[in-house]
């Protein structure tokens, strides 16, 4: 029996991608006016420097740390990081938390979910303050009993420890968990392994790349209210 749901954040409880094309194009706008790059040369060095970030630390939360990735651009130009790096940093995050669009029907599937006695838990990458963040301003905080975050579990998914985090925190077994998220890899199959039940949210319409399934069988829903039929 299931007894505690776990959900990730980015493109499962809300539009990431949306969001973050919004805040690189703020982010174009500041640097074109700033330093004189035209918006794709911010993008492509935001992306490139990405890839450095990632290269240098592994897998780990801190290489999305968007203070830390300006911050090296900023160095790797030559520019002055007073007031680049944090002025960047809060645009970026502002207008993330601005333009989030939450998944029809979150809210109310937590509502509901917490109305049945279970409890709701958070699965996710990334650093642990800008979650909680987003959850907050998403209002779905409120229904959280526990987060878990790459940050905390020093480890991103799909590695099973995090995982194993989440199911200690929830005091229940691995099978008493259901976990839901976009990424095939990351989330349903990282739940699997983990010994957990599994729901690949897969929305009509998305656009971001949370893997193809193929020919293998896998147990999915495309709205998030379906959680509710599926338990």
């Amino acid at each position: 029996m299931i007894k505690t749901v776990i959900f990730d954040i980015d493109n499962t409880l809300y539009d990431f991608d949306h969001a973050n094309l919004n805040a690189l194009d703020a982010l174009g706008d500041y640097a074109q006016e700033h330093f004189g790059w035209e918006k794709a040369s911010f993008i492509e060095r935001n992306r490139d420097m990405m890839r450095k970030m990632h290269e240098k630390m592994g897998d780990v939360s801190a290489y999305h740390n968007r203070v830390i990735r300006f911050q090296n651009m900023l160095e790797e130009a030559g520019l002055p990081l007073y007031p680049h790096a944090l002025a960047m940093y809060g645009l970026y995050w502002d207008t993330v938390l601005k333009t989030a669009v939450i998944s029809p029907g979150a809210a109310e599937t937590m509502k509901e979910l917490k109305e049945r006695g279970l409890q709701i838990g958070i699965g996710t990458d990334m650093t642990t303050w800008i979650q909680l963040r987003k959850l907050e301003t998403l209002g779905l905080l409120t229904y959280v009993d526990f987060l878990v975050s790459s940050e905390e579990a020093g480890v991103e998914k799909p590695h099973r420890e995090l995982f194993e985090l989440c199911a200690a925190k929830a005091g229940c077994e691995p099978s008493e968990c259901l976990f839901i998220g976009d990424s095939l890899a990351r989330d349903y199959h990282g739940a699997l392994n983990a010994g957990m039940k599994a729901l690949w949210f897969d929305p009509p319409g998305g656009t971001f790349l949370s893997g193809d399934p193929g020919d293998e069988p896998v147990e999915k829903i495309s709205r998030m209210k379906e959680v509710l039929s599926y338990l």
